[in-house]
Formats: C-alpha cells, structure tokens, sequence
C-alpha cells in the first residue's frame, strides 16, 4: 500500500510554533495549491490543504516563512478523530516529511525588489570573446 502526497502551494498565514505536552514543536498550517484548471467563468480555484509539521522542521518553517511562500511538502495523508461539545470531529491533514523552502525570502515580500544585474559591454572583459564564441558554426547544438 502507498500514501504518499506531493504538493507545492503557498501557505496562507504566519506559521506558528506550538509544543505538545512532551516538548515536541509542531507547526499546524493550511497551504492554498491552485488547481489545474479554471471554473465556468474562466477563474482559477485554489484547494487549501491542512497540513502539520513536526520537530526541527516545524522549527525552521516558524523562522523563516512568511504568509504568502511558495513551498514545496512532500508527506502521508493522515486522518484523526476527537470528541467535541457538539459531536465527534473529523480531521484529514498531511503529515509533512519533508519541506522545502522554493523561494528566496526575499522574493516572498511584497516589498522585494530585485537587483538588475548592469553588466554591459563597456565594463564586461569577456563580452567580446563570449560574441565571437556564440557565433562560430562549429558549435555541437
């Protein structure tokens, strides 16, 4: 039998770090995975899937994320039960194994702006060499 679950969206809040009764970090977030397709009036829809993270990662996604990362979770679908004033409650989340971090943290703030790079002829040594290379024929593609 497999359960495994691949998924790359954005997470949808801060994440923040709550340890159990045995002094275990845990990260309980929800990460917005837009779909494949859009509806009826052409707008694209988004599933917002539960997911928890234990230990050192949980640690490290509480430092370093922000609302709105893009990140990738690679885990195991689990399914829990508990009783609650008005009944028994369902939960169905992700179990992460692993996490990966897909954007530089600075690319996640609105406020980032990313540097051009002004390299140009004048003040690039090898612009030269590099303009003869790429127009031999001789070239193996």
């Amino acid at each position: 039998m497999m359960n495994r679950v691949i998924l790359v969206g954005r997470i949808t809040k801060d994440p923040e770090v709550k340890t159990t009764q045995s002094n275990i970090p845990v990260v309980s977030f929800t990460l917005a995975v837009n779909r494949q397709f859009a509806d009826q009036s052409g707008e694209r829809q988004a599933d917002f899937i539960q997911c928890v993270v234990w230990r050192k990662q949980a640690e490290n996604l509480a430092r370093f994320v922000k609302k709105g990362a893009l990140l990738g979770v690679e885990g195991r679908i689990q399914t829990r039960q508990y009783e609650a004033d008005n009944g028994t409650r369902y939960i169905t989340e992700v179990v992460c194994d692993s996490v990966q971090f897909l954007e530089s943290k600075g690319e996640s703030d609105p406020t980032y702006q990313k540097q051009e790079d002004n390299t140009t002829a004048e003040n690039d040594e090898f612009y030269e060499t590099s303009k003869q290379l790429a127009a031999e024929e001789d070239l193996p593609f």
